[in-house]
C-alpha cells in the first residue's frame, strides 16, 4: 500500500544542507518565515521530549478565504496556511517530491476518512462522527527523520495522540505501546499502515474506542517515519460525545480550535505567537 519511494525521499530531503532545507523552517525556527505549522523543524539537541527532524505538510497549495469568528482568525489561518515546498535547483527532484507527498496526502486522508466512517457506524453515528471531519483544517502528512545511534535513549518520551493517526514506520522498529501496565515493540508497518486513537475520539465516543500510549525508542541507525494527524475541523464541536455526554475536553472548549489553540504549545513551545 505505501510507496516504497516514500523513504527515497525522505532521506534525499534530510541530506540537504542545513541552509537549504532552513529556507523552508516555520517561524519558530526562522522568525521571517511565514509558515508557522507547515515547514521544516530541525532537531534541537537538549530537548527533553523528542530527538528527531520533521517537514510539516497540508492539504493547501493555494491561499484560502473565508469568513471566521474574530478571536480565531489568526489560528483558523494558521490552520490553513499553504505549505512550502524544497527549491533545490533541482527541477526533477522538487517536482517529484511534491507530487509524491500530496498524493501521500491524500492516500491517508482517504484512509483516516474511512478510520472515522467505520468508528462511526459501528457505533451507531457514523454521520455524526463524519460531519466532525468536514474540513479538518489542521490535518497534517509529517516526514521524520530519527538520528541513530548506540545509547538507550526515548526520541519520542510517552504519550497519547490526540486524534486519529495513520501511521507509517516501514521496516523501522523502535515504537513501543503500553498494554497492560507494560510496554512492547510494535511490529513495523512495511507497506501498511498503523492506525492510533488519540485521547479527543476516545472522549468523543464515551470509551469504546480506546486511546494507545506509545513512544518511540532510539535504534541503531537512522529511523524514518510519516505519521499522518487526521484532525477534527476548527468549528467541529467536541464538548458532546456521541451520546449526548458532556466530553472532558467539554470542560473547557466548545469547539475543536480552541481546544487545539491551547494544545499546539505544549506539544510544540513556542510554535504560535502570542495573541493578545
Amino acid at each position: 500500500v505505501v510507496s516504497t519511494q516514500s523513504t527515497g525521499a525522505m532521506k534525499s530531503f534530510f541530506a540537504l544542507p542545513l541552509d537549504q532545507k532552513m529556507e523552508l523552517a516555520v517561524q519558530k525556527h526562522r522568525p521571517r518565515s511565514h509558515n508557522v505549522y507547515r515547514g521544516y523543524g530541525p532537531i534541537v539537541e537538549g530537548l527533553r521530549t523528542q530527538h528527531k527532524e520533521m517537514f510539516n505538510i497540508g492539504q493547501f497549495n493555494v491561499e484560502q478565504s473565508g469568513q471566521h469568528n474574530e478571536a480565531r482568525d489568526y489560528f483558523v489561518a494558521v490552520g490553513r496556511e499553504v505549505n512550502v515546498w524544497p527549491r533545490t535547483g533541482d527541477v526533477h527532484f522538487d517536482s517529484y517530491f511534491r507530487e509524491l507527498f500530496t498524493e501521500s496526502f491524500e492516500t491517508r486522508r482517504r484512509v483516516g476518512r474511512a478510520v472515522v466512517r467505520s468508528i462511526g457506524s459501528v457505533l451507531g453515528d457514523e454521520e455524526g462522527l463524519m460531519n466532525r471531519f468536514v474540513e479538518h483544517e489542521f490535518s497534517t502528512l509529517g516526514l521524520r527523520r530519527y538520528p541513530g545511534g548506540g545509547e538507550d535513549r526515548l526520541t519520542e518520551l510517552e504519550h497519547e495522540d490526540s486524534t486519529v493517526t495513520i501511521l507509517s514506520t516501514f521496516e523501522n522498529p523502535g515504537l513501543e505501546a503500553l498494554y497492560r501496565g507494560q510496554y512492547w515493540p510494535v511490529p513495523p508497518s512495511g507497506r501498511g499502515f498503523i492506525v492510533n486513537i488519540g485521547t479527543l475520539i476516545a472522549d468523543i465516543t464515551d470509551g469504546r474506542v480506546r486511546a494507545v500510549r506509545h513512544r518511540v525508542r532510539q535504534i541503531n541507525r537512522e529511523r524514518f517515519s510519516i505519521p499522518f494527524f487526521f484532525t477534527p475541523s476548527c468549528n467541529a464541536d467536541i464538548a458532546r460525545s456521541l451520546t449526548g455526554r458532556q466530553t472532558a475536553a467539554g470542560e473547557r472548549y466548545f469547539v475543536f480550535g480552541d481546544w487545539m489553540r491551547d494544545y499546539l504549545p505544549r506539544v510544540e513551545p513556542g510554535l504560535l505567537k502570542p495573541q493578545t
